[in-house]
């Protein structure tokens, strides 16, 4: 088939105009195509008078003759020939290995490479800290709506089926240029995703979606011969000559020691025990950096507006996002992350006595308010100290000082955007309501953040305004913290992926400090699987 680029296509499009505008692109008669379907879409919202869709469209013409003829006369930037999707090859195993491989964690990058392992016969064992997702929701739900004293470190929005990633917006966009980010869609739908992640630019599935695809995926992991056990936490490694030997978990039962030679490490960027495990067990760590900031809050009509102007209602565009950066004088980066258009900023916590924000929206994405992590560059530089876990220290000072700072009851400390600026503390709330559960305290963020954080917001707030207009709106709301927005920890690995202290063991994913997201982790989660079955072939 011929993907032809960039094509302009107005809002109210339908597949007939795809017809029309690809047979012009390519000189055919429209008769000519057996098919015509878009492959990516985009909103190109650069003009608010005009705004419309630029998509790819997938052309395949009754006659192979003439398309393979035709798109040699296409300029490479207006299309040429693509071939059909293809998975990945793995190398399946005839029988399942006599010592079974062992997948720690069950977030994108442990769900993946478990799915792998499994539909290539190697039966894999999972051992996941948390909860099932439907105790797990359970569990979230009354943590947000009674605060602390529903609050469990076993199962909450870090741990437990699928990860950090099943409470949030679902988003699927990654810088990842890797092959396999369309296998991880394309599974995606294959359990019960939305179809339209596979052609929109910016891909999410929605927290609803989310907790029964991954749900799916473990039931074909484990009708597939792989073993999923939940509440089962890892307290260590046990190594000879330089390989893995066991790992030891814990579960309601008591500690078991589990005999392996292949592990893969896809513990989270919030297993903190683990890491302090992995660091007293004389296991190479290193510093890496990370970002810390605040939840940004407005109402969703703002960014609409801001958006798409007067196209801001439009039935076909929906929630608008939005993504900004820019690097300060003093050599700071400020940008937003993890956008949730009309969704919910959520309480996520994974230790006693803190307070940890995120954000979350369910597929409509047609809650009141729009909000992001809104946050600044950290670096080693910044620790104050060269232990490998000192960015794991700093997260955690800063999320139970929040912790206090709400009143000891799992409410957050919330700043006015307008109050920032002017360097006074807050004591109402004006045109936004915030939206996170148990509550807000309302008060001054410079009793939370590090100085040099608060006076990068500072600086940034009203250049960020400048490129998204409102953005810097007095009365938006700034909840805060929001520290985990990746891992402050790497484990190294060498070229094949092993660790370079244990043949056999597996760093993967957000937690190893390997990704940044959803895609980017179970792309890894898939690369390391392949590696174990290399291993096994």
């Amino acid at each position: 088939m011929i993907r032809l680029h960039n094509i302009k296509l107005p809002l109210d499009y339908s597949n007939k105009t795809l017809i029309q505008l690809a047979s012009k692109k390519l000189g055919v008669q429209q008769g000519q195509i057996a098919r015509c379907e878009i492959s990516k879409r985009s909103v190109d919202a650069r003009k608010k008078n005009d705004v419309c869709f630029v998509v790819s469209i997938d052309a395949t013409l009754k006659n192979l003759q003439d398309e393979k003829r035709i798109a040699t006369r296409l300029a490479p930037n207006v299309g040429g020939l693509v071939a059909p999707y293809a998975p990945p090859a793995v190398c399946a195993l005839g029988k399942a290995p006599a010592l079974r491989p062992v997948v720690v964690g069950f977030g994108p990058a442990g769900l993946f490479a478990a799915l792998t392992l499994a539909e290539a016969g190697a039966q894999p064992i999972v051992l996941e800290r948390g909860q099932d997702v439907d105790t797990r929701t359970r569990d979230v739900q009354a943590y947000w709506e009674n605060g602390q004293s529903a609050f469990k470190t076993t199962s909450n929005v870090q741990f437990g089926e699928g990860g950090a990633g099943t409470f949030s917006d679902g988003k699927l966009n990654t810088g990842t240029k890797d092959p396999r980010g369309e296998h991880i869609l394309r599974t995606f739908v294959r359990f019960g995703a939305p179809q339209e992640i596979l052609i929109s630019a910016k891909p999410h599935i929605g927290t609803d979606n989310l907790k029964h695809v991954v749900k799916a995926m473990r039931k074909a992991i484990i009708a597939a011969g792989g073993d999923v056990r939940f509440g089962a936490r890892l307290t260590d490694i046990l190594r000879a000559d330089g390989r893995i030997r066991a790992v030891v978990y814990e579960d309601a039962q008591g500690t078991h020691e589990l005999p392996a030679d292949q592990v893969i490490l896809a513990i989270g960027h919030s297993a903190r025990d683990t890491f302090s495990m992995l660091h007293e067990s004389r296991f190479s760590l290193e510093q890496k950096p990370f970002s810390i900031g605040a939840r940004i809050e407005h109402p969703q009509a703002l960014i609409n507006r801001a958006q798409y102007g007067d196209f801001a209602q439009h039935p076909m565009l929906g929630a608008a996002d939005y993504k900004l950066a820019l690097h300060l004088p003093s050599g700071r980066s400020v940008y937003t992350f993890c956008m949730c258009p009309g969704g919910s900023v959520v309480a996520s916590a994974s230790e006693a006595h803190s307070v940890v924000t995120n954000g979350m929206s369910c597929f409509a994405r047609d809650l009141e308010n729009a909000n992001s992590a809104l946050l600044v560059g950290v670096g080693p530089e910044d620790f104050g100290s060269s232990h490998p876990l000192a960015g794991m220290f700093l997260q955690r000072e800063i999320e139970q000082k929040a912790f206090l700072l709400g009143g000891s009851t799992g409410k957050a400390p919330a700043q006015l955007v307008g109050d920032l600026l002017a360097g006074k503390a807050s004591s109402e709330i004006r045109s936004v309501t915030p939206s996170y559960k148990p509550g807000v305290v309302m008060g001054d963020l410079e009793d939370l953040l590090p100085e040099y954080i608060i006076a990068s917001m500072r600086e940034a707030l009203p250049l960020l305004g400048r490129k998204l207009r409102g953005f810097d709106h007095p009365d938006a709301v700034l909840t805060g913290p929001e520290t985990r927005s990746s891992s402050p920890v790497r484990i190294p690995r060498g070229e094949q992926l092993a660790s370079i202290d244990c043949a056999g063991l597996y760093p993967c994913g957000e937690g190893a400090g390997y990704a940044g997201g959803i895609t980017s982790a179970a792309v890894d989660g898939v690369r390391c699987a392949e590696a174990v079955l290399s291993a096994l072939a």
